[in-house]
């Protein structure tokens, strides 16, 4: 089976690489923690009943991206990933049977509330898109899931506001009464099998069990370590504007994708972004990559990152694991011996943000990103080879599909903070919410 890395003519990537014989010759052993490269050897195919599936997927998704990337782009992603041993690879096809890929989902589980009533509420509503998916909507799953939610946000009430921070208080009660009232309606829609109705209900609701959720958290969660205090942090939340320019493509001339970074798990790398963002260093930049497998940009004419009084900011890796209470800095979860860890946000969705690196640099990130395009054959959630081993901190919610049609020298026209610069602590120029883009508002105008 054939094995890869990135090539690029930057210093941040590294050519294609067959290691047939190394695949063969390490195929029952233990990979070393230094080892930057995928194996999905014959041996771990057949260690396992139920895990060659698994094996074909992955060795067919390395045989598509390491196409994809015999061409060299100018600002590549320098792709690192661990041998599989037969061992890892059956524990992580088991870690996630159903994963959950919607960026906004991702978000709501990734806050840092541990409210049951609440998080019941959530798990109810989430299960209507499952029911969506049935062939002319399973309405009996639909109603007993909204029935089941207005049930809790009324005898549980008391328990849901307990856990709402003291300064929050008013707005959780508010949106709480609302979404009562949102739910009473759904069970009408409900009755009357609208099928229409039922998703516009379900993310209504959900829109507002989120907004309970964050006025749940009382201040940061965590201290960021002291080497890292000093810089660009992102103390919660912040809602991205980023306005693009295609180039001739008959069907768009571009739109607005809207983001959200997430510093509640990743305050140095969303405040990193945050800061460059709030800087205006992205206006006007090209796309610089985009293969079907990643949407990339970020890199400066003078140098691979952005540079601070001549010397390049570089970005520590960042990584929060589910059941920590602080992210993991500067080593990847393999290099740390954590194989079966999950990270709070993972690879599973289309439009996962995340930093580009060196290959070998886990701590080498400074202003270049990556959008994955996750497909289910090259990245399976719960088993992709990325998690653990790139800082995420967002995730594209809206118009995402934009990111497929995005190829190289399409241009980001600007980005800008919309809600959530007040969350932007120790910003290189003072940070404000900037007001939305106009639907309406041209790509190729002014602004």
């Amino acid at each position: 089976m054939r094995a890869f890395a990135q090539r690029s003519t930057s210093s941040k990537v590294t050519s294609v690489v067959d290691r047939d014989a190394r695949a063969r010759a390490g195929a029952g052993r233990r990979a070393s923690a230094d080892a930057r490269c995928v194996v999905v050897a014959r041996s771990t195919r057949r260690s396992r009943e139920g895990v060659e599936g698994v094996g074909e997927a992955l060795a067919k998704g390395m045989t598509a991206i390491a196409a994809a990337a015999s061409v060299a782009t100018s600002t590549p992603l320098a792709w690192a990933a661990p041998v599989a041993t037969p061992m890892e690879v059956t524990q992580v096809a088991g870690l996630e049977a159903n994963p959950i890929t919607n960026a906004k989902a991702l978000l709501r589980n990734a806050l840092p509330v541990s409210n049951k009533p609440i998080r019941a509420v959530q798990k109810k509503l989430e299960t209507i898109s499952d029911d969506l998916r049935v062939p002319g909507v399973n309405f009996r799953g639909v109603d007993g899931s909204v029935k089941g939610s207005l049930k809790i946000v009324q005898e549980q009430r008391a328990k849901i506001l307990a856990d709402v921070a003291p300064s929050r208080k008013a707005q959780g009660e508010k949106a709480l009464d609302e979404l009562e009232r949102v739910l009473t309606d759904f069970q009408v829609i409900v009755e009357q099998k609208d099928k229409q109705e039922v998703p516009l209900a379900q993310q209504e609701a959900l829109q507002l069990v989120g907004r309970i959720e964050e006025d749940m958290i009382d201040g940061f969660p965590f201290d960021v370590p002291e080497k890292f205090a000093d810089r660009p942090l992102l103390k919660g939340r912040a809602t991205v504007e980023m306005q693009v320019k295609i180039k001739n493509n008959a069907n768009t001339d571009g739109g607005v994708m809207t983001i959200v970074l997430d510093g509640y798990n990743a305050p140095v790398s969303a405040g990193n972004f945050a800061d460059l963002i709030n800087l205006g260093f992205y206006d006007n930049m090209p796309i610089q990559r985009s293969d079907g497998f990643v949407v990339q940009s970020g890199k400066p004419r003078d140098g691979d990152g952005f540079k601070q009084d001549g010397v390049e900011r570089d970005v520590p890796l960042e990584i929060m694991v589910q059941g920590d209470k602080v992210p993991e800095y500067e080593f990847t979860l393999e290099d740390l011996g954590r194989y079966r860890a999950q990270p709070v946000l993972p690879f599973n969705a289309f439009g996962t943000l995340a930093m580009a690196r060196r290959e070998s640099e886990p701590n080498s990130a400074s202003s270049q990103f990556f959008f994955l395009l996750r497909e289910s054959e090259l990245t399976p959630s719960g088993t992709n080879i990325l998690d653990g081993r790139y800082s995420i901190f967002g995730y594209v919610v809206e118009n995402q599909e934009l990111l497929r049609d995005l190829k190289v020298d399409d241009e980001i026209i600007q980005m800008k903070i919309v809600d959530g610069a007040e969350n932007l602590v120790n910003p290189t120029r003072k940070a404000v919410d900037k007001p939305p883009l106009e639907e309406n508002e041209s790509t190729q105008g002014e602004l």
